[in-house]
């Protein structure tokens, strides 16, 4: 077993090897609590949990920190407001709203949401104003190492000097001279536009509740400082991932690692990114409406679907929304359940239909762990998925229960280690579906069953009563398949 993923740094694919024998420490940043979720940040939440399921699966102890940043410019400029809801929200729902309040309340909509989706509650989940101490100390030490300065100007503000710091850019490769200013606080109290906070003086307008007393006046932390802090005083001065989007990977990582290796911190051994998602090519973007939330995908189908679809990419690949995706995933969901479905209900001798409780072997198939091992390519893992229930299914004709035994057992082992199994019980409309399916699957073995003794009347007769009721039968090598007929 040879674990490999892409380190961001180093810019290629590495061997990954702990830092301690057996355990791994697993970073990821977590949302600015400001508003709802996005596709954005629950495609990169279940992309983490599909590394720290994988990681789990090979044997190793995973402690994951995601952190939760309730004290930011934008969830006070939005508190100072009449609060406007987002469009997923009630529009009756107006109100004055405390900082602090909004960034619970939307913090709440984030666990939700990565409950709804099957991602798995971190080990530890810190909040930024939890560890005012901590960033204070963090601001000392770059000061007195020589990276960090109070501003110039009295406001109160402390700024890490970049120009202190000769591997700064060197996470996405840039030169300083050619970054733009730094746009986190006015510049005339900087030695250099680029410089950036670490501590924001309070300015008049400002809440007092977020504010700090401090060694250089009261304020709050900048947004960058928090996760260095926070990530060490959980994983260490050295561990082993920090993750997220790569919209975060400048300036926040750029930031982050140079703020916590000039305060004399080897810090991640390896940085992974998750890619975008796209809306028919295109950034989505508010402006333009070509937005598409988490809340929508799931008016649009099951929980399951929307995980399978927003975790079936490899994770540093854009992930592009097209008005067909869901209905793709859908019937791929559907191709997976219908074997589940028919398998346990041949091996139980006509028990129960599928459940994902069903017990497991233990073992996925040789070629699903390679493709993990390989810089977690799951459209590969995918395959072979799609692979075992196709085989599934030709046993499950044949009537030879052993190999259909040891298909489900495989099917159901992938899609523990995918998540999928854990996702949000299913409606009473899937249920529906599931049940559906196997009424439909049994149709068609009894079809597979005329056709094999050439009683072609009775396997017609069957095939058009499906299609009168909306089913369409396809046949192939493998056998029939079936889809209902799209309105």
């Amino acid at each position: 077993m040879t674990l490999r993923f892409y380190d961001t740094a180093s810019a290629e694919v590495r061997d990954f090897v702990p830092l301690i024998p057996g355990k791994v420490s697993l970073y990821y940043c977590g949302a600015t609590v400001q508003g709802l979720p996005h596709v954005g940040h629950i495609r990169s939440a279940i992309a983490f949990d599909q590394l720290t399921r994988w990681l789990e699966y090979r044997g190793f102890r995973v402690t994951v920190v995601r952190n939760v940043t309730d004290i930011d410019d934008k969830i006070l400029a939005k508190s100072a407001l009449s609060f406007e809801p987002d469009f997923e929200e009630s529009p009756d729902d107006i109100r004055e709203e405390e900082w602090w309040a909004l960034a619970y309340r939307y913090e709440q909509a984030f666990l939700k949401a990565y409950d709804t989706l099957g991602v798995s509650r971190p080990t530890y989940e810190p909040r930024a104003t939890g560890h005012i101490p901590e960033m204070h100390a963090l601001i000392q030490r770059l000061i007195d190492r020589g990276h960090a300065y109070p501003a110039l100007d009295d406001s109160g503000d402390v700024y890490f000097d970049v120009r202190s710091w000769d591997s700064y850019g060197s996470l996405t490769r840039q030169k300083i001279d050619d970054m733009q200013g730094a746009p986190d606080a006015d510049p005339r109290g900087k030695k250099d536009p680029r410089d950036f906070a670490l501590w924001k003086g309070h300015k008049d307008g400002e809440p007092t509740t977020a504010s700090w007393v401090s060694p250089w006046g009261t304020g709050r932390p900048g947004w960058h400082l928090e996760c260095s802090a926070m990530v060490t005083k959980y994983l260490g001065t050295e561990f082993d991932i920090h993750g997220g989007g790569l919209d975060l990977r400048f300036p926040h990582h750029e930031n982050e690692m140079a703020q916590s290796q000039a305060a004399g911190h080897a810090f991640a051994n390896f940085w992974m990114h998750n890619g975008m998602v796209t809306y028919q090519g295109e950034k989505m973007s508010k402006s333009i409406g070509n937005t598409v939330s988490p809340a929508e995908m799931l008016e649009l189908a099951s929980p399951r679907v929307v995980r399978y679809y927003l975790g079936q990419a490899q994770y540093r690949s854009v992930l592009d929304y097209q008005p067909t995706s869901l209905q793709e995933a859908t019937a791929a969901m559907e191709r997976i359940e219908g074997f589940i479905a028919r398998a346990v209900r041949a091996l139980s001798d006509g028990g129960a239909a599928a459940s994902y409780g069903f017990a497991t072997h233990g073992e996925v198939p040789d070629a699903f762990a390679a493709a993990m091992d390989d810089d977690l390519n799951v459209p590969q893992a995918l395959a072979v998925l799609h692979d075992t229930v196709r085989a599934g299914n030709t046993a499950l004709t044949a009537g030879d229960n052993d190999a259909t035994r040891a298909a489900l057992h495989s099917v159901t082992d992938m899609l523990r280690v995918l998540g999928l199994n854990d996702v949000a019980a299913p409606t009473r409309d899937e249920q529906a579906d599931t049940a559906l399916g196997v009424l439909i699957d049994a149709q068609l073995g009894a079809r597979a069953q005329a056709r094999a003794t050439k009683d072609w009347a009775a396997s017609d007769a069957i095939r058009d009563t499906l299609a009168a009721a909306g089913v369409l039968v396809e046949d192939g090598p493998d056998g029939a398949t079936w889809s209902l007929k799209r309105s």
